[in-house]
């Protein structure tokens, strides 16, 4: 295909340090296929399973394999629960992830939590902590058990770090919490509709109840991580569920609070990449200061002809993200250090 650049001028000459594949919204029911929320766009509940299949078959079979898979949530769909069938889908859902030849680390999404509580989510195969990179030395890098968050290191002078999205979210938490009645309040009080999931009139329309935001804790300890590696000279690619960058994404998807992350992250250097999910039909944008936010197309809304997953080569000056299916290929060069400076 014409459209599509071939591997050689993607990546030009410098050599490929380490891969990682990236997959998001799968959100997988035993269901015939439907329509999203305003019924614009079809979803495949059955299918995704099947697109899911075909991509650890692929990244298995890569020459050059990656060195793990980072799932960006929204693993199977909240219409399981009203089926009772969420446990049930969730187990073929990891079956096929059993499949993959390389660690996957999964982050938590809206649809996680229309299936299950926060502690069932800790006490399951979701829960990909035990993956996590400690800097004895530096116990300020180490995340609170409070919220899902935790970072590790793929390749020497490499971090990645793992957001949790939903650490302020009115959803998958105890009703009867002060955390859930403070969340609520900060919610009803950007979104006054009696429809919480609606962001009609809503200056602020990312405060609906299908999306949640960043404690102060959190952000306090990814400030803490991003300064660490800031001090080591490594360059950081962050994941979360929930976007957070308006040019990269619809208005309506971004985290509550996008705006106190984008100033943790802007306070430092390292950071090269922001990937998120969450939007199902994909964005892209350069920040001002050289972060490039990716917003994963979701697989929920792929056709059965087609697919969503990415392998994202890395070398010693930039990214190169070979999309599968709907999500476009993308070279993300890191900004020169000396182009920081003058911004």
């Amino acid at each position: 295909m014409a459209d599509k650049p071939g591997p050689g001028t993607l990546s030009g000459d410098s050599q490929c340090l380490f891969s990682f594949g990236l997959i998001a919204d799968i959100q997988y029911a035993d269901l015939e296929d439907g329509y999203n929320f305003q019924r614009s766009r079809r979803r495949f509940y059955r299918h995704s399973l099947l697109h899911l299949q075909g991509a650890v078959e692929d990244w298995n079979q890569d020459s050059s394999a990656p060195c793990c898979v980072l799932q960006l949530g929204d693993i199977i769909d909240g219409y399981n629960a009203q089926y009772k069938s969420s446990e049930r889908a969730l187990e073929l859902v990891l079956n096929a992830f059993k499949m993959l030849k390389v660690p996957a680390h999964h982050t938590w999404g809206n649809h996680e939590f229309y299936n299950f509580s926060r502690d069932f989510l800790s006490n399951s195969q979701l829960n990909t902590k035990f993956l996590e990179d400690r800097i004895p030395q530096h116990p300020e890098t180490m995340p609170s058990d409070s919220y899902y968050a935790y970072h590790f290191t793929p390749f020497p002078k490499f971090r990645f770090i793992l957001l949790d999205s939903y650490d302020l979210s009115v959803l998958g938490v105890d009703q009867s919490s002060p955390k859930y009645q403070e969340c609520m309040k900060m919610l009803k009080d950007h979104n006054p509709n009696v429809e919480l999931n609606s962001p009609e009139g809503l200056s602020e329309p990312q405060f609906v109840q299908f999306n949640g935001g960043f404690s102060q804790e959190q952000l306090k300890w990814l400030n803490e991580v991003l300064t660490f590696s800031d001090t080591n000279q490594e360059k950081v690619v962050i994941v979360s569920h929930l976007p957070i960058y308006p040019e990269a994404s619809d208005s309506v998807c971004l985290a509550w609070n996008y705006t106190d992350a984008l100033a943790v992250i802007w306070a430092h250097k390292c950071v090269v990449c922001f990937f998120a999910g969450h939007t199902h039909n994909g964005g892209y944008s350069q920040d001002p200061f050289g972060v490039h936010h990716v917003n994963i197309e979701g697989v929920i809304e792929t056709s059965p002809d087609s697919q969503a997953f990415a392998t994202v080569h890395v070398h010693a000056d930039k990214m190169v993200l070979k999309g599968r299916g709907r999500v476009p290929d993308r070279i993300l060069s890191y900004m020169k250090e000396e182009t920081q400076l003058l911004l």
